[in-house]
């Protein structure tokens, strides 16, 4: 019996398969002064195939407030928890969204909200560029993808096995566009300023999720340390 605080955990055994072996987990929350059970049924396949990959940033960053631009340098460690190899890390480069009518946001806000990023002004609009990523220190190769601005993939020299890890790293200069367009922006010198750093995309069992910039819902991203300066 675990306890923590008001609940007492328990833990059984269900369904053995074969080889006498468990398929799932019966577990029940026993509340002390309510007398109540809570039951929760979890396949042991679920928590076997769980992991989430390793990250932790250092960034180094600065704020123009008057031209309204973010200039950084991002290095960044990643760990590979899954049990795949991996040939390629997909990176978001989410500002890249604000770059011009043909990304993804601005298709989104097209048929949602009106043509904001093609009819606005160039200086309303935003980007990210002075990219230079780099692996273990030596320059790697990568690439935006086919379908859209604002992510890129790094193509690794060696594959990166399960449980090794890299660094990453790359500048970075965010032109900061107009608030008025989306979540990431400004008005005058206040500043929202969201998705602003190259980060990768989420690796799971599904494979990769490498998905652009949209103005609805929220973003699935990896957790991670962060040191910002």
């Amino acid at each position: 019996m675990w306890k923590v605080q008001h609940l007492d955990f328990q833990f059984d055994f269900l369904q053995k398969g074969q080889n006498n072996k468990p398929n799932s987990l019966y577990f029940y929350f026993k509340s002390v002064s309510m007398k109540k059970l809570l039951f929760l049924l979890l396949p042991f396949s679920a928590l076997s195939q769980y992991f989430q990959q390793d990250v932790s940033y250092q960034i180094d960053v600065k704020l123009d407030d008057k031209n309204h631009f973010l200039s950084g340098f991002e290095t960044l460690n990643y760990k590979n928890n899954s049990p795949q190899s991996l040939d390629v890390i997909y990176m978001h480069v989410w500002p890249n969204a604000y770059k011009n009518k043909e990304t993804a946001l601005a298709q989104q806000l097209k048929r949602n909200e009106g043509d904001k990023i093609a009819k606005a002004d160039t200086k309303d609009l935003g980007y990210i560029d002075s990219l230079d990523f780099k692996v273990n220190g030596a320059a790697v190769q990568w690439s935006y993808t086919p379908e859209h601005q604002d992510i890129v993939v790094l193509k690794l020299a060696s594959p990166l096995k399960s449980g090794e890890s890299i660094q990453i790293s790359t500048p970075f200069k965010v032109k900061i566009p107009s608030g008025s367009l989306s979540r990431l922006g400004h008005i005058g010198q206040s500043y929202q300023i969201t998705q602003w750093y190259p980060k990768p995309a989420v690796y799971d069992q599904n494979g990769w999720n490498a998905m652009p910039y949209l103005n609805q819902g929220e973003f699935y991203s990896e957790f991670g340390s962060f040191d910002v300066k």
